[in-house]
């Protein structure tokens, strides 16, 4: 159940949020089947930014785990990692591109089909 708009999200409602950090550097690199220092790596790259948590440590979101974890599967296959994280960078600019551009051509057939 989302919360109510204003109201102070819970601790359940911030599991259910794709942008929440929940996840520790060494729960993270176990989820995506990668080593701390992939993580470390792909940061460096500029792929992802880990929130850090009040004592320093890195912290992910499920977000950012999705983001690795496409650029593991490509070292897997023989990318370089600077080039799978470049690659993964682009695919993410395009999808979101896709996504305005649909939003923006459904806008304007919602204006066309009010103006006849």
């Amino acid at each position: 159940m989302a919360p109510e708009p204003g109201s102070t999200p819970t601790k359940a409602d911030r599991l259910d949020d794709d942008d929440y950090p929940a996840y520790t550097m060494g729960r993270a690199a176990e989820l995506i089947g990668a080593s701390q220092g992939f993580l470390r790596a792909i940061g460096d790259y500029g792929l992802i930014t880990p929130l850090r948590s009040e004592g320093g440590h890195r912290r992910y979101s499920r977000y950012q785990l999705r983001i690795a974890q496409r650029a593991r599967e490509l070292v897997d296959q023989g990318t370089a990692i600077d080039a799978a994280c470049r690659i993964v960078i682009l695919e993410d600019q395009l999808e979101e591109a896709l996504r305005l551009n649909a939003e923006l051509r459904d806008a304007a057939e919602t204006r066309s089909d009010d103006d006849s």
